[in-house]
């Protein structure tokens, strides 16, 4: 019994040149290669310095809220400590 053309084990890549899909395949190709083009006119920015920085300046921002709150509640929990003794 003979294979069927999309039986065959080695049709993929050969004698298959032109047969579907070459056009979509250029499309993809073109696409990467300006993808890259793109790239490599307007690198990223990402400077490890500018993210250390940024997260530096998020921490010091958590700590400073915390440390706020913080003293507000000491503040609201000494007001309940004060009127529970007067009353």
């Amino acid at each position: 019994m003979r294979l069927k053309r999309w039986e065959s084990p080695r049709r993929e890549g050969r004698n298959n040149k032109g047969r579907g899909g070459a056009a979509r395949k250029r499309q993809l190709k073109k696409q990467q290669q300006m993808l890259r083009k793109k790239l490599k006119e307007n690198p990223p920015n990402n400077n490890q310095k500018d993210i250390i920085k940024g997260e530096e300046q998020n921490l010091f921002l958590f700590f400073m809220m915390n440390y706020q709150h913080s003293k507000i509640v000491v503040h609201q929990v000494k007001k309940l400590i004060q009127n529970k003794l007067i009353m």
